[in-house]
């Protein structure tokens, strides 16, 4: 059997849309959530509901409209009240629980009165209250509390620069966490007594708790003075803004309440799951490959590191295939998950999936039975309309046929454009879903 280019891209779409299927954010929340007489059931465990009780949703992410759309479908009436913030463009119909469309990557005003809303509803809460969080990938910069003496553009500064640092995500929500009042546990803190029960779907490698949407309910290891470790590290002491080194400083030295940590009292009563993952994103694009007609060879689904340098690992391996027929014979479907970083050093347009793309194009320059797709489950690569793109060995003699150079191009992160004029981005709109990155290469 074997598959010429138009077959592997087409394919590569398929299982693309196979993996987006069965992450889908409502159906893990009505896998994990259902009404149970008078209560409800989540994860398969009973939470009573008293006639006078408040049961209320809260969350944050590019996923949280799909979650508490299902809640909606399965909760109804149940529902007292909601608030939920998503990235601008994100929104779905909701009758009882109220949307604020935010922005992401960097925080926004608009995202910042959302969460006070969030806030509002849990004053004043007893011990048979029932808080429903949703939380998913982008809830931690669609989620912004400024800690007390600390404004929004603070905090945009701080997230600009540790993202231009090329910071791991775990790295930026450990400042994300210190200079919140709602992140790291310290929502949990904010809703004790009541019962708090957080859904997640986990756009972070491993799956940790205390890093999806910066755990705002989960006890956080990190300190004060971790922070200031990664200041020094990554050399940011003249980049961020005197008031959040002072706040930080202040945090190290006790001045300023430290995050909840494990046993901490307000967590007597909370639980966290994960109800969606990038591993059930790739259990499904293996079963599609495979019944396609391709062999599978799964990389792992906690891939990280620098981008380029990982593009090209992903095309060693697909070349052996192609070559050699190891460790697996063509037709093959290699496929990787996992989230990236990018160190910018130029001032183009684009995200982590289109640039790797772009560093896997320069790779495959002349392997001409190799498709490479690599996109965001999200639908949202970076600041952009892209999910990710495609790459082939034809990809950089088609772009300089019309001009374009790849090299200077990913000198610039400047991928967008650069597919753009191919017509190989790829463009699938907000998923519903948000569990990190997918990587394809199909051999034939």
């Amino acid at each position: 059997m074997d598959f010429d280019a138009g077959q592997r891209r087409a394919h590569a779409r398929q299982i693309f849309a196979a993996a987006l299927r069965a992450a889908d954010a409502g159906q893990c929340v009505r896998r994990a959530l259902a009404l149970d007489g008078d209560g409800l059931r989540i994860f398969d465990q009973p939470y009573p509901l008293k006639t006078e009780a408040r049961l209320l949703v809260i969350g944050a992410g590019k996923a949280t409209p799909a979650m508490a759309a299902a809640a909606e479908e399965i909760l109804g009436g149940r529902i007292s009240a909601g608030a939920i913030n998503t990235k601008y463009g994100h929104t779905l119909p909701l009758s009882r629980i109220i949307t604020a469309e935010c922005g992401h990557p960097l925080p926004d005003q608009a995202g910042v009165e959302g969460t006070e809303r969030m806030l509002g509803l849990l004053e004043d809460l007893s011990p048979d209250d029932l808080i429903l969080c949703l939380f998913s990938g982008g809830g931690s910069a669609l989620m912004p509390a400024p800690a007390s003496g600390l404004t929004l553009a603070d905090k945009q500064a701080t997230t600009g620069a540790l993202l231009a640092c090329g910071a791991p995500i775990e790295e930026i929500n450990a400042f994300r966490k210190h200079l919140s009042k709602a992140k790291g546990g310290q929502l949990a803190r904010l809703a004790s007594p009541a019962r708090v029960v957080s859904l997640l779907i986990s756009d972070v490698i491993g799956d940790r708790l205390d890093t999806i949407a910066s755990g705002p309910t989960h006890p956080d290891a990190t300190t004060f003075g971790y922070c200031l470790d990664l200041v020094e590290r990554y050399q940011l002491r003249g980049q961020l803004p005197g008031v959040v080194l002072g706040h930080l400083e202040a945090g190290a030295a006790g001045q300023e309440p430290e995050t909840p940590k494990e046993g901490d009292p307000c967590f007597s009563r909370t639980r966290t799951g994960v109800a969606g993952s990038n591993a059930l994103a790739i259990e499904a694009a293996e079963a599609e490959a495979r019944a396609l007609g391709y062999q599978t060879l799964v990389l792992s689904s906690r891939i990280a590191g620098e981008n380029r340098e990982v593009a090209g690992v992903h095309v060693a391996i697909a070349q052996e295939v192609c070559a050699s027929g190891r460790p697996l014979a063509p037709p093959a479907c290699i496929i990787s998950g996992g989230e990236t970083t990018v160190t910018l050093c130029g001032k183009g347009k684009g995200g982590r999936n289109q640039e790797f793309a772009l560093a896997a194009a320069l790779h495959l320059d002349g392997w001409d039975r190799i498709t490479c797709l690599c996109g965001g489950t999200d639908g949202t690569d970076g600041p952009t309309d892209a999910a990710g793109a495609f790459a082939e060995g034809g990809t950089v003699q088609r772009a300089r046929q019309l001009g374009f150079s790849a090299a200077a191009h990913l000198r610039e992160n400047d991928a967008y454009p650069f597919f753009a004029a191919l017509g190989d981005l790829l463009l699938t709109g907000p998923t519903g879903t948000n569990v990190m990155d997918l990587r394809l290469f199909l051999v034939s």
